[in-house]
């Protein structure tokens, strides 16, 4: 998540201070991201020493206030033209907790599955019911709009995991199937060989 750039987005809109910067980011993504207020200053910090923020005076209470800087626009612009990279995707913990438990002794795999669907579902339905609640009004202001999309994103996220997880479940019960009845041969390639015949995840992207 890029703080980075969202704190550069709210600057945009004119000089702020930490804590609002703080409260106006959380407003914005409906708290999914909460933020303290030490990593807003750490990232102001960072953001003037590159030169794409600076200090700006103090408001009527003390508050030291920061700006957006020419160059801070020209990397905002920049962020909101490049296309997020998908290709070079973060770790995801759950894909990597299957793939471990897949041939782990003394993991029911399937367990696994059923217990991470049941959070899946239980978090999406939460998912739609805040977003029932958003709606229940037409969004007020970009905030409301913005947190609307923000609780979308993630019960689609949510949606397309279930997917994946009834895929794994399926995909377990057809192997285990094809393994009860495929006749018994030769040794078969080990695993080192299957991998090294294995296209990684990157290339099979370019294909």
């Amino acid at each position: 998540m890029s703080i980075r750039h969202g704190l550069l987005a709210l600057l945009e809109r004119g000089p702020r201070y930490g804590s609002q910067l703080r409260t106006e980011f959380e407003s914005r993504t409906g708290s999914t991201w909460p933020l303290n207020v030490g990593q807003v200053y750490t990232t102001l910090s960072r953001l003037e020493r590159d030169g794409l923020v600076a200090q700006d005076g103090e408001d009527d209470q003390g508050h030291a206030l920061y700006s957006i800087s020419d160059a801070g626009r020209t990397e905002l612009r920049a962020w909101f033209e490049t296309p997020v990279d998908r290709s070079n995707p973060p770790r995801d913990e759950l894909a990597i907790k299957l793939a471990m438990a897949v041939g782990a002794p003394g993991v029911d795999i399937k367990a696994v599955i059923q217990a991470q669907r049941h959070h899946t579902v239980k978090a999406m339905q939460d998912y739609t019911r805040l977003k029932a609640r958003s709606l229940a009004q037409a969004p007020a202001n970009r905030d409301e709009v913005a947190w609307l999309l923000v609780v979308e994103q993630l019960i689609f996220q949510a949606e397309a995991e279930a997917r994946w997880l009834d895929h794994c479940e399926a995909r377990l019960i057809r192997l285990a199937e094809a393994a009860a009845t495929e006749p018994e041969e030769g040794p078969s390639p080990g695993p080192a060989a299957r991998t090294a015949a294995r296209p990684s995840a990157r290339s099979r992207t370019r294909r």
